[in-house]
This record gives structure tokens, sequence and C-alpha cells, in this order.
């Protein structure tokens, strides 16, 4: 008998895709990415978006009347760019393995490689996805040293008991972000879109989900990873689902459990809207607890994640508001979004615009798996 265990079975998904389903990556992309580099957005008030960082549990790495990045305490670039303007998200950057990397995308799209500024050093090549969103690929970045970060406390499990003689008093300080670990994003072009992500940037798909009662139809949100061979990588790095073009979030690596909420109550007492959370997700397993800033762009803290390597082929599961974690409180409707009139109006909208994936069908299953 076979000692190989399947991912997929129990909580993660019910079943892998059947004969003709989406396969979930590219038979020749034109490059793999490594990872995610940085998220880029625009804010009307920097002093508001750097407090709310800092909150959360960011480091400033460079601060100009102008421009504001923020890190987490590993090495490497920072992890989110923030230019002055009106509040949106303006597009994320992926990692290259090398130059090389991104040579190649720039010569096989008849995009431009160009340097980047100074203040994060390297080589960039900017695409635009189906979607019409700014996707950097960038290459030879400036590291920054790590910093001192939090760690993860000693914890007694069932009868072993390490932890003698002292107490657990876990601080009430923000939750010190480690690291960038994923974006998600709703698009009304989501099959284009999911193809062009696979074909230009090699990621690869780990979990599919559908409408229920309507497999046939296809996935209409995935997880999506990096394909770095046999070296594991974190189960999503970008997950995206049909919708109203919008970003919907973006998580940030802590410690622990305890960082996790601790840190959540520092951002409670400091006035900060809470989204939803603490609970565990089903794909991806993460640990999770979900915030709004100021402008009302919601980011995630996680912690103990998923990691794939590339040998795992993608799950297959219904969507569903209760399929969204194995346990913690229902999904909010601040999360889905059924409670912002914006995400309603544009979905109206996008019934009637032509050359995208939304139709009446659509709407119906959207329903329906909000409300199961």
């Amino acid at each position: 008998m076979s000692d190989h265990h399947d991912p997929h079975t129990g909580l993660h998904s019910e079943q892998g895709g059947l004969s003709g389903e989406h396969p979930g990556r590219a038979k020749n992309p034109v490059i793999k990415v490594h990872d995610l580099a940085w998220l880029e957005f625009e804010k009307p008030n920097l002093d508001q978006a750097e407090a709310f960082a800092h909150a959360f549990g960011f480091s400033t790495a460079l601060r100009t009347p102008d421009a504001l990045q923020l890190r987490g305490t590993d090495p490497g670039a920072p992890c989110v760019l923030i230019h002055q303007g009106r509040s949106r998200f303006v597009g994320p950057a992926f990692r290259a393995a090398d130059s090389a990397d991104v040579l190649r995308l720039a010569q096989a799209t008849g995009a431009t490689a160009t340097k980047l500024p100074e203040s994060v050093g390297g080589l960039s090549v900017e695409l635009t996805d189906p979607t019409g969103l700014a996707v950097r690929v960038v290459s030879d970045t400036d590291d920054l040293a790590a910093l001192r970060g939090q760690e993860p406390l000693e914890l007694n499990f069932g009868h072993a008991s390490p932890r003698a003689n002292s107490t657990q008093r876990a601080p009430r300080e923000p939750a010190q972000v480690q690291r960038l670990g994923h974006v998600v994003l709703q698009t009304t072009k989501y099959l284009e879109s999911l193809n062009w992500y696979l074909q230009h940037l090699g990621l690869i798909v780990s979990d599919f989900l559908y409408y229920p009662g309507q497999r046939e139809r296809g996935p209409v949100m995935s997880f999506i990873r990096c394909d770095r061979g046999a070296t594991p990588t974190d189960h999503h790095t970008l997950a995206m689902t049909l919708g109203p073009t919008r970003y919907v979030h973006s998580a940030y690596q802590v410690a622990d459990l305890d960082a996790l909420a601790a840190g959540g109550e520092y951002l409670r007492e400091h006035g900060y809207q809470h989204s939803w959370g603490i609970g565990r997700h089903i794909q991806g397993s993460q640990i999770f607890d979900y915030w709004r800033d100021p402008d009302r762009l919601m980011f995630e803290h996680y912690t103990d994640g998923d990691v794939f390597d590339c040998s795992i082929e993608p799950g297959w599961a219904p969507m569903s508001v209760s399929g969204l974690a194995q346990w913690g409180p229902k999904a909010t409707a601040d999360f889905t979004g059924a409670n912002d009139p914006r995400v309603v109006l544009a979905a109206i909208k996008a019934l009637t615009d032509r050359g995208n994936d939304m139709n009446f069908g659509v709407l119906r299953g959207l329903i329906k798996a909000m409300g199961s």
C-alpha cells in the first residue's frame, strides 16, 4: 500500500480535477517568478497611512513628502510602496529569478525593461494584465537587512510541558509583520486573467473553487502559487475570483497565533476597524485576522499557512461562505463586500458590459454561494 498522502483529502479540497477541466498551469510559460516582491498603493494622507502601518506591524523603510516604503522584519525589498494620490491599489510586483528572466519577459511581450529608482534598485518590466492592472516583474533589487522580530512563544501542548515555572503573557503590541504573503484580486475577466498569469509568470494553481451546482461552467476562483520546483512555496501568492474588478485584500505573515491575536487587540484599542476573524481557512489553512485601514482597504494578518512544491495538482471544491473557514466566526458582510453598495453596483454594471465573464448565471451562482 502506498504511504503517499494526498493533501486534497479531507478539509483541504473535496477532490481533484476531472478530465478536460482546467489543468491549473501553462505548458510552456515565459518565465517562472519566485515570489511577490511588493505591492504598490496610492494614499491621500501619508501620515495617516504610516500610523496605521505601524499599528498593523510594519516598519518604515523610507519616508519622503510624497512616498512611503514599508517593510517587514525579513530581509529583502520593502513589501509595500505607497505614493501620494487618491486611495487605490496600483498593482503587484513579482520577483523574477534573475535579470535574464526580466529581459526574456520584456522581449516576449514587446515591453521595455527599465532600471528601478535608487530607493529600491534593480531592473523592472511593467506589463498590463487583461483587467488593466499594472503588473511589475523585478530582479536584483537592493535587499534591506533583517530586523529583530517577534519570536514564537513556547507552548505547552497536551501532556508535553516544556514551559515550566513560567507564565504566558503575550505583550499587547503590534504584531510584527515578517513578510508579504499574498494578494487577492477580483476581476470580471477571470479566465483570461488566470491564463495570463499562468502563461506569463509561470504561476500554478493550488486550488480551484466553483459555484455549487455549476462545476460544468468551470472555476470562478483560484488560489495560485509560485512554481519553484521541489522547493515548497506559499499555497497562494495570488488569488483571483470572478466578480466586479477590485483589490480584495493583501496578507502579511506574523510569528504565531499569539502575535496575531494580541496585535489585533492593539489595533482594536487604537480605533481601527475589524473586518473578520480570528479563524483558520480551508484553502491554504492559514490562521487569519482581517482589518481595514483608514481608507477601508483590507489587510490580513496570517500565520501557519500551507506550502506546496510543484508536484501537487489543483484541488477542486464548491465556493461557499461556510467553506471559507474550518473554524472561527461566520464571514462578515464587510469581508465579503455584501454590505458595500459600490461592490453591488459594480456587479450590476458588469452585467451590461461586453467582453467579460459576468452574466446572470454567474450572478445567481454568486448569490447562492454567499448564502451557503
